[in-house]
Parts: structure tokens; sequence; C-alpha cells
């Protein structure tokens, strides 16, 4: 059972990188699929997972924080059913039957923020965030750390769409598109986002302004419509929630999953990284591959907060 993040299947980010992992382990492990999306409010968050639960899928995974309020009661009512859930601790929630997937997000930003401070000419570059949550604040505080690591001088600027409980920031590319635009017309050249499907109206104003972008959670690149937007992204912070995803499902299948546990995806397990795709980056690889290593080998600590 899968139930998704605002804005379901088709996001071209999050959740779509969700679907990718449990598609995965199906093919290896057979089995089925139940795909279910929050309402317009996003209220029926622990109906879904009850719904899932009831009619008998086994694992079910909750994409995205949000579940956190409600998953560890709604686990709590269905202890034979085995449950997971991406960007949440189980240390803070407490249930045996609940494993986390959770992503060091912020060193997966910092080789993002390496790359925008290595490609900017204009020495400005901005971050736009979907909602104002904690999680969120992890890629921008990684952003900046990256940015700061190789040019201190390097102006950054930071917004996000929506306050912290208003998830209508991760699905709104008009408001994505007007932040982004503020910030190429304030001098920016290159914007990182972290905003889900808003993310569509960060590269909109990238293609508007002659500007560059930097795309979340999948390799966007690859999956844009638009080739007027492929040509804006440069680089993507891949955030491996279908590797994390199909791991889970597969470790569940063969019995070697152990509950109660939370699963920490970084650089060193390939679980963020950079993407390559359109050959943006090629020329700085090498140095982003000496920062990896470095946050890899401790020598580098990545802040978690901005």
């Amino acid at each position: 059972g899968l139930a998704y993040d605002t804005g379901g299947r088709g996001d071209r980010s999050f959740n779509d990188s969700a679907y990718a992992g449990v598609e995965a382990a199906l093919e290896e492990n057979d089995g089925e699929v139940s795909e279910l999306s929050p309402n317009a409010d996003a209220s029926d968050r622990s109906e879904l997972l009850t719904q899932l639960a009831d009619q008998g899928y086994n694992p079910v995974i909750a994409v995205g924080f949000a579940y956190g309020d409600v998953i560890g009661e709604v686990a709590a009512q269905y202890p034979e059913t085995t449950f997971a859930i991406i960007d949440s601790s189980v240390a803070e929630i407490g249930a045996d039957n609940l494993t986390g997937l959770l992503f060091a997000e912020e060193q997966g930003s910092f080789l993002a923020g390496v790359a925008a401070a290595l490609k900017t000419t204009t020495d400005h570059v901005g971050f736009v965030g979907g909602v104002d949550t904690p999680l969120i604040e992890k890629f921008e505080a990684g952003f900046v750390a990256g940015v700061t690591e190789v040019n201190p001088d390097i102006q950054v600027d930071t917004t996000y769409l929506t306050p912290a409980g208003d998830f209508s920031g991760f699905n709104d590319p008009a408001k994505g598109q007007i932040a982004t635009q503020g910030m190429f017309d304030a001098g920016a050249d290159i914007v990182y986002h972290a905003a889900g499907g808003s993310g569509l109206g960060v590269f909109q104003a990238a293609a508007a302004s002659n500007g560059r972008a930097i795309g979340v959670d999948s390799d966007q690149y690859q999956t844009v419509d638009d080739p007027a937007l492929q040509a804006v992204i440069m680089t993507s912070m891949l955030k491996r929630v279908d590797n994390a995803v199909e791991a889970f499902i597969t470790d569940f299948a063969s019995g070697d999953l152990e509950g109660g546990t939370d699963i920490t995806n970084n650089l060193e397990s390939d679980g963020v990284g950079l993407a390559t795709s359109g050959g943006f980056i090629d020329d700085i690889q090498d140095q982003i591959d000496d920062y990896r290593q470095q946050i890899i080998d401790g020598d580098i600590e990545v802040p978690t907060t901005p």
C-alpha cells in the first residue's frame, strides 16, 4: 500500500520516486500495489493508511513527513501490518512495526551548493523551499553551506512558498514561478528548489530569465517534458527515495526487516547525490567529488539547520 504526499503521483519528483521504488520491488518480488493520495487539505492522511491496512496491504508506506502525526496511532491499531514512513524518525513516533526511511538531504544539498558556487557568474544564487519545515530547512542549510564553503562572498537568497502546516507549497507551480522570478530579477543566476511539484515554476522562471536551476529528489532533467525547461536544469540533488523504498520492500519480502528502526541514506550509501544528465557539471565533477569525499571522511560536517 502506498499513501502519497501532497500532489500524488505525477509530480515528477518525490512521489514519483517512491512509486519507482515500489515498481522495481514488485518486479523482483511479485505482488500488487494500491495507491492513494490525500485530499485537497490533506486532512485524510490517517484514513488513507487505515484504508490500506484494512484492505490487507502489507507493507504500507507513507510518503512524507506529514504522516508522522498520524502513523503511530494507525500502526498501533494494526500490529500485524508493517509500516514505513519516509522522512520521519521512528524514535520520535515509537512503533515496533514501523520503519523510518531517512535521508541526509543536507549532504546532497551541500554538493548542489558547491555546483552553484562554481557555476554562478553573478556571485548571486537562490533557494526556494516549498513549505517552511525542519525537513526542508535541511536542504537550505546544506545548500548555503556548500555555496559558502566555495566562496563566502556569494549572495544566497532564500524563500519558502508557504509556512509550516500549509502543504500547498509543494504543489503550486505559479507561486514557485513568481518567487523564483523575483530572485532572477534581483540578480541571481542559479536557483535550487526543494518544493516538490512547485519546482516546475522554478524551471519556468529560469527559462524566462536565461538563468539556470537545480532540481530535487529525481533527476529532473530526465522528467520534464519541455526541452526549453530541460535546457536550464544544470543538475538535480538526487534523493534516492526509489532505492530506499525498493530495499525496504525487498527486505520485508525476504524476512530480513527489523521493525522499530530508522534507516538513514546518505552520501556514503549513495542515498543522496547529484545528477549529471545534460553534462552541465562535467567540468567541475572532480571538485564536487573532492567535497563529497571530505563529507564522507568527516572532514566536513554539514549543518542541518540554517
